[in-house]
């Protein structure tokens, strides 16, 4: 039985997130129980780990800190035991050094760059809002098999601007290139919403419940 946790810290989308995990698994060779939880002692325990996050980065990361002992086991899990770990939408965001929201935020800075607002042009609105084109950057296993032209529900104001590029998995245009996701060794991070992507989302979630990094 693989053990996921899905942290709760007071923002994400929890029951949508945990439904699609749920329905990914199906498709899954192993066991997989979901848990959603805010206790460091089961985040620190875990086999695989998925943070959500919606909102404002300063907001997330203030209550991401004040859970007691949740930002260290996370650390202990993903960083230490290097036990695959899935970001969502300011949950990936929240693996930048900075957020640039009202002022700098300190992240955990997992993967280094700064999280700055949208600038995609006259006639296109903020937030980026709605289904866009993928575009697979760097291959790996967490996006095989998505088919041609992969489309995913987006929703944010403020992008991921990477310090290596070689950490930028998937990209979309909007009026600019923007990060839609990254990754580095058991890390993963997506600024879309794999959870309301429909199927493209729930064969992402199903690749990452398979994975082994290596």
């Amino acid at each position: 039985m693989t053990d996921l946790v899905l942290i709760d810290y007071g923002s994400g989308n929890l029951h949508s997130a945990e439904r699609a995990l749920n329905a990914a698994a199906q498709s899954c060779a192993r066991s997989v129980k979901v848990t959603v939880t805010d206790d460091p002692g089961r985040v620190r325990a875990a086999d695989r780990i998925v943070l959500p996050g919606v909102g404002h980065f300063a907001d997330c990361a203030r209550g991401l800190r004040a859970e007691t002992g949740l930002v260290e086991a996370l650390t202990e899990a993903a960083i230490g035991r290097s036990v695959p770990f899935l970001g969502i939408c300011v949950g990936m965001q929240l693996l930048a050094t900075r957020g640039l929201e009202d002022g700098a935020t300190p992240g955990l800075d997992w993967i280094s760059g700064d999280v700055d607002r949208i600038n995609p042009g006259e006639g296109l609105k903020v937030p980026h809002m709605g289904w866009n084109g993928l575009e697979i950057r760097q291959p790996h296993p967490v996006l095989e098999g998505l088919g041609e032209d992969p489309h995913v529900y987006f929703t944010h104001s403020y992008s991921f601007r990477a310090a290596d590029p070689a950490s930028v998995l998937a990209a979309t245009e909007y009026g600019e290139t923007l990060t839609a996701m990254i990754g580095r060794d058991n890390l993963v991070a997506t600024q879309f919403h794999p959870e309301k992507s429909q199927r493209v989302g729930l064969k992402l979630l199903s690749n990452f419940l398979e994975w082994s990094p290596e």
